[in-house]
C-alpha cells in the first residue's frame, strides 16, 4: 500500500479520518459511491471541502493511487469528484487509480478547485 507523504491524516481538530495508517490484511474496503444529501450537517461539509482541497493540492488533474487515502471519506466524492482511472477498476484494491473530475469538483466545490487553477 502506497502512503500518500506529505497529505493531511485527518480534518484538524476534528476525527475526520483522510488516511490510513496501515493495510487491513483482509484486504482494501471497497469505494462505494454514498449520495450526499442536502440535510447533511455542517461539519461533514467542511470535512468534504477539505478533503478535495487536499486531493486537489497533492494530486491535481493526474491520475493517483488509492494508497493509504480512507475508503470512507472516498467514497462520499466516488463516482462523481473522483473517478476511475482506469479500466476494468478495482474498488477493492489499494493499487486502484483515481482522477479528479476537474468538471464535477468545480461544480461541487468552485472555491477550491478555481482559487488554486
Amino acid at each position: 500500500m502506497l502512503k500518500h507523504r506529505g497529505f493531511p491524516g485527518r480534518l484538524s481538530g476534528t476525527d475526520f479520518q483522510f488516511t490510513i495508517r496501515r493495510a487491513n490484511p483482509k484486504g482494501a474496503t471497497p469505494l462505494t459511491r454514498r449520495e450526499r444529501f442536502r440535510d447533511r450537517k455542517p461539519a461533514d461539509r467542511r470535512a468534504d471541502s477539505a478533503f478535495m482541497e487536499a486531493l486537489w493540492a497533492h494530486f491535481g488533474d493526474q491520475p493517483f493511487e488509492r494508497g493509504n487515502l480512507d475508503a470512507g471519506r472516498l467514497s462520499w466524492l466516488f463516482g462523481r469528484e473522483v473517478i476511475p482511472a482506469e479500466d476494468p477498476f478495482d474498488p477493492a484494491s489499494y493499487d486502484a487509480l483515481l482522477v479528479i473530475d476537474v468538471n464535477a469538483a468545480r461544480a461541487s466545490f468552485p472555491d477550491i478547485i478555481d482559487g488554486m487553477d
